[in-house]
């Protein structure tokens, strides 16, 4: 059996345990087998980091640039071998891991383009003259989900690494395939030993070293509300304070009005809703319908969601594939049951199916006579269940939409240009989309695009946080 070992201050470490990483689609199929690290390691890997972080917060832009363009257009090269592995792993079609691959390939290659970006000003006063840089935030450790494993993973280490940050990624439980090539990608690049390092395991066995420890100085954690607040208590009881972010959960809306097209408001929702199977942080759960447009909505979704192809993600055709473990299953499950009980209708979907190979399938849910203040529409579910809150008019749903903790994105669909600049306006979310899904790849974009290509205007805001979050903004005075 060959146990893919974790990765400390540049060489792979042998493993003491191991586990299998299943593929949701075929629980037969075991994607491959990944060291289990425990807290000895943890601290290795922050110790490792630690030793690096000097000398590579002083190496040059120009140093930063090649290593992270080198990982940048490996992964575009290999997106077709490495979206497989992902799909395997998670269950997302095929068509989405490739995509998944391309687009962290294009991440590396933006926070390239940002190490060499001029300064920005600062305030000047006379005689005096200022700017203000990134520099180094210090070790940080990056807990990234089971949603999105390449892609949050690139958003996280290429800000890292852009701004001479050390690393120690721990990945998910769930999708250690993913972390561990993308490591073997960035072991090749050409950083010093200890400026990147990999820790699979369980978050119970090293989740508090790596938010205690008094060496490092950043957390970034993305996943569920309720591990939010443990990280949070955690990093905040530790000996010495640390800078944490976290992003935790959604639930958003997509707000569809009388004058929508019918046929985009549909194709919004489905891609919106159950892109991922649902399972992605910006999927649009809740479906906001004014009062005139209603019913003609539930009747076409219906009809889309009855064409949906349910199966595996490497299968042809495959729109939705598997949930990604029996936990989340059986967590859908009960929020449908949950649903029910405060009084919503499952109208349509919702039924465990049936494959070829044993796998989580479960046919994609669609929930009407929903309250805005039932906890289907409250909370995150992550599986594939979409739920139709009906309102009077568009400034009722304006406001529903905007009545939530989750805020990271929206979309609203209209033919009316002033409405769409309203809500764009009124919204709580930090990124909204007009007539476009809130979840799942650009329409029209080739999984074959190159790195020309641009992240897109709604990654910016992502990128800026990411890069917010890895650096420590330096004012720098100087006379003139």
């Amino acid at each position: 059996m060959t146990i893919h070992r974790n990765y400390i201050a540049g060489a792979w470490v042998e493993a003491t345990d191991a586990a299998p990483d299943l593929d949701p689609s075929d629980l037969d199929d075991v994607v491959g087998d990944y060291a289990l690290a425990s807290r000895h390691e943890a601290e290795q890997a922050i110790a490792a980091a630690k030793a690096a972080l000097i000398g590579w917060a002083c190496a040059t832009p120009a140093t930063r640039v090649d290593v992270l363009m080198r990982i940048a257009t490996e992964l575009v090269a290999r997106r077709a071998e490495l979206g497989r592995l992902l799909s395997r792993e998670h269950g997302k079609p095929l068509r989405d891991g490739v995509w998944e691959v391309a687009h962290a390939g294009r991440i590396f290659a933006w926070f390239a383009g940002e190490i060499v970006r001029p300064p920005g000003e600062g305030t000047a006063w006379p005689g005096v003259g200022s700017g203000r840089v990134h520099g180094p935030a210090g070790v940080v450790a990056l807990v990234t989900p089971t949603s999105c494993p390449m892609s949050v993973a690139a958003w996280k280490i290429a800000g890292a690494l852009a701004c001479g940050d050390t690393v120690v990624f721990k990945p998910a439980g769930l999708v250690p395939g993913s972390a561990w090539a993308l490591t073997e990608i960035v072991a090749r690049a050409g950083l010093p030993p200890g400026v990147f390092n990999l820790v699979m395991g369980s978050a119970a066995d090293i989740g508090p070293t790596l938010l205690t420890h008094r060496d490092v100085d950043t957390v970034s954690f993305t996943g569920s509300v309720a591990t939010g607040r443990r990280v949070a208590k955690a990093a905040s009881g530790a000996s010495v304070m640390k800078a944490v972010r976290m992003d935790l959960g959604g639930n958003s809306p997509l707000v569809v009005v009388d004058d929508a097209d019918l046929e985009v408001a549909t194709a919004c929702a489905i891609t919106g809703a159950f892109h991922q199977t649902g399972q992605c942080c910006n999927a649009s759960t809740r479906l906001v319908v004014t009062e005139a447009i209603h019913d003609r909505f539930v009747r076409a979704l219906t009809e889309k969601l009855k064409a949906l192809v349910v199966d595996g993600a490497l299968a042809p055709g495959t729109r939705v594939g598997p949930v990604v473990d029996r936990c989340r299953l059986e967590q859908t499950l009960r929020s449908i049951g949950l649903a029910e009980r405060e009084g919503a209708r499952l109208h349509w979907g919702g039924a465990l199916l049936r494959r070829e190979r044993r796998g989580h399938y479960l046919q994609p849910a669609l929930l009407t006579d929903v309250d805005n203040a039932m906890r289907v529409a409250r909370e995150e579910i992550f599986g594939p269940v979409a739920c139709v809150v009906r309102v009077r008019d568009y400034e009722d749903a304006k406001a529903v939409a905007n009545d939530t903790c989750f805020r990271l994105s929206a979309g609203i669909c209209t033919t009316n240009p002033a409405c769409a600049r309203d809500f764009k306006r009124s919204s709580v979310a930090k990124v909204v989309r007009v007539n476009l899904p809130t979840a799942g790849a650009p329409v029209g974009i080739d999984v074959g695009v190159g790195l020309d290509v641009d992240i897109g205007a709604d990654d910016h805001v992502i990128a800026q946080e990411h890069l917010e979050l890895a650096a420590r903004q330096l004012d720098i005075a100087y006379v003139v």
